[in-house]
């Protein structure tokens, strides 16, 4: 194997690692909600309104993509984001998704105008 294939699949896995980090809402919700700080997975649950369980299922993947970091404070666990990029990249994402649903949006409504109009 050469080192610019090495390369490229040291990439391509770090790439889908981060991806599979935020492939589902509920570990965009936990981001977001981390955005005011950091929080244990009582107060996040409580927040979204999600079973525990749920929220620490996510917290581990999270934890396992490098997203989130987590600090032992006696019984609990606090977590944090460890890299507030991961915010402005969310928000640049939703941005182009935006822009995208309204250039189909308008695209479906030129295509319903009646063609002899």
């Amino acid at each position: 194997m050469t080192e610019s294939s090495t390369l490229r699949e040291e990439i391509a896995q770090l790439h889908a690692n981060m991806c599979n980090g935020i492939a589902d809402t509920n570990r965009i919700l936990i981001i977001y909600t981390l955005a005011d700080g950091p929080k244990n997975v009582g107060e996040m649950a409580k927040a979204l309104d999600l079973p525990q369980p749920t929220v620490s299922r996510h917290l581990k993947i999270m934890r396992d993509c490098g997203i989130v970091l987590a600090e032992r404070a006696g019984q609990s666990v606090t977590y944090s984001l460890k890299d507030a990029r991961i915010l402005q990249a969310l928000d640049l994402l939703r941005s182009v998704m935006t822009d995208t649903f309204e250039n189909r949006a308008a695209l479906a409504r030129e295509g319903s105008v009646p063609a002899n109009r």
